[in-house]
């Protein structure tokens, strides 16, 4: 073998050695990003649909023999039960189409896609509970001024039938809820693994499938009243049981939507999701031994089970931009353990210019930021 030989195969072995890590190093980036991708994907659907779907068919029939039989004895417990059980029906749709909505993509005008809509759903049945309520209360205090003749034995086989069809509903959303379709996908490495464990026991309850369930289960309620009704009435004679079981149904039916609403304000608000502390972010992210301070921290949900953060942490001016990709990389897995599963972290040096519109402040109070002509809203970088 010649000099010029060794030479050029020594430069062939270079080049190779350059591709072959040139390789590696892509082919690292694409398994970051693919487990990125996983882990900020949001909950599976498909078990709550199929749910919803057989509940649907299950309380829209039921609904016509209700509100047929309350009309023949004249109970209006069981009338609204029915009007009740109406808007189970509706409600159930409404979160069925939610959730297929939801499935759509993110477009350029949607950039989170449309999973707030489901929430957008939830307030909505959060409002129609607590308008059946009054309505339901209305009603009852006419009675007591007036009560009807009411058919209490057709009353007591109506109720009593459906009672059974909600506790099978209900049983049938409960366990839907629970049956652990929802878990994301597996991954290579145990530390990996181990992190989507500790995310997955911190799923919360799907706020828009909560509302629906709530419906279902107010309707149960409604059904029990009516029986307890109907046996005082023909047990003693009470013809304002009918009104008195009406009225405490009522009250049990506002509160569930009051909290339905509540909670899902919340998340339209853009609040804090419940079970995040920002301590306990902030104290997560500090921990890391690159980071020196957190500030401009807001944490929100897109939808139920899926939630955001954005924060700037400041390290040492010296770190190039490789060292910081591996350290976003690295919060991004912490934070994955806290139940946050999109993550957008700026990085910046301590000797970085404080204005007030760009404070240290943990909590950035964007209301005070300046609008002048000679800077945007928002930070100045």
């Amino acid at each position: 073998m010649t000099i010029e030989d060794s030479k050029a195969n020594a430069i062939h072995d270079t080049h190779q050695s350059a591709a072959d890590t040139h390789e590696h190093q892509h082919d690292e980036q694409n398994s970051h990003d693919s487990h990125l991708e996983q882990s900020t994907s949001p909950q599976d659907t498909k078990g709550y649909q199929r749910t919803l779907l057989f509940s649907f068919i299950i309380i829209t029939g039921y609904m016509f023999i209700e509100a047929i039989g309350g009309w023949l004895t004249g109970s209006l417990a069981l009338l609204s039960d029915a009007g009740h059980m109406l808007s189970d029906a509706v409600a159930l749709g409404a979160t069925l189409m939610a959730f297929k909505i939801g499935e759509r993509a993110a477009t350029h005008q949607k950039t989170f896609g449309y999973k707030r809509f489901e929430i957008l759903v939830a307030t909505v049945n959060g409002a129609t509970l607590i308008i059946i309520a009054l309505m339901i209360f209305y009603e009852a205090l006419k009675r007591f001024n007036a009560p009807p003749d009411i058919a209490t034995q057709g009353m007591l086989i109506i109720a009593t039938i459906g009672m059974l069809v909600n506790i099978l509903v209900a049983w049938l959303m409960h366990r839907g809820s629970h049956n652990g379709e929802a878990h994301g996908h597996g991954h290579d490495g145990n530390n990996s693994e181990a992190l989507n464990n500790i995310a997955d026991t911190k799923e919360p309850v799907n706020l828009n499938m909560q509302s629906a369930y709530l419906h279902v289960l107010s309707d149960l309620m409604g059904s029990v009243a009516a029986i307890i009704a109907a046996l005082l009435m023909m047990s003693f004679g009470w013809v304002w049981a009918d009104a008195i079981a009406s009225i405490i149904v009522a009250v049990l039916i506002l509160f569930s939507g009051y909290r339905v609403v509540r909670d899902s304000i919340h998340i339209l608000m853009e609040g804090t999701p419940a079970g995040i502390s920002l301590i306990t972010v902030e104290e997560t992210l500090v921990a890391h031994p690159q980071v020196q301070k957190v500030h401009d921290l807001h944490v929100w949900s897109i939808t139920s089970g899926l939630n955001a953060l954005s924060c700037h942490v400041v390290v040492d001016g010296e770190m190039n931009i490789h060292e910081s990709s591996l350290l976003i990389a690295n919060l991004e897995q912490r934070l994955l353990t806290l139940g946050i599963h999109h993550a957008t972290i700026q990085v910046e040096s301590s000797s970085h210019l404080q204005t007030k519109p760009h404070s240290d402040a943990l909590v950035c109070d964007i209301s005070e930021q300046a609008t002048d002509s000679n800077s945007h809203i928002g930070h100045n970088h």
